[in-house]
């Protein structure tokens, strides 16, 4: 006999896969259950103007949205022009401090076909002072027939 003896190879001990899809599922389920998906609510009326050359945003999720246009809860056809950031309606006083916080690249606008220039004026002015000047206008595009 020789002196020194051959080991036997040992099974190999694998890991249980069978319990891998629960905890897969058991996260998506998590993930699912805590994330939550913000949207914005529009609480002014806007019917946006037609437009003959229309661009796309390059990163609309870099971008501050301001609403301008009547407030959608009243009821009278000439109801004075409001401001909308962030869910809330501002006064042409306070947009440069409301913008400032935010820190998108662009800000867009969108405002109602109704409004006066003058507001849109004040509004461009209060930018200026937040040092937001890269501006967009949201228009639909003219249908070319």
């Amino acid at each position: 006999m020789s002196k020194f003896k051959r080991k036997k190879k040992k099974d190999e001990v694998r890991i249980s896969t069978a319990s891998l899809p629960d905890i897969v599922f058991m996260l998506l389920f998590f993930f699912m259950v805590v994330t939550v998906i913000r949207q914005k609510e529009i609480m002014v009326k806007i019917h946006l103007p037609q437009a003959t050359e229309v661009t796309k945003l390059e990163d609309p999720r870099k971008t501050d949205h301001i609403y301008i246009g009547p407030p959608r809860n009243t009821r009278q056809q000439n109801a004075a022009a409001v401001i909308q950031i962030n869910d809330k309606f501002v006064k042409k006083e306070r947009v440069a401090a409301s913008i400032a916080k935010d820190k998108g690249e662009t800000v867009a606008l969108q405002v109602d076909k109704g409004v006066t220039m003058g507001v849109v004026t004040d509004v461009k002015l209060e930018m200026r002072k937040a040092e937001r000047l890269k501006v967009h206008y949201i228009a639909h595009q003219e249908n070319r027939e």
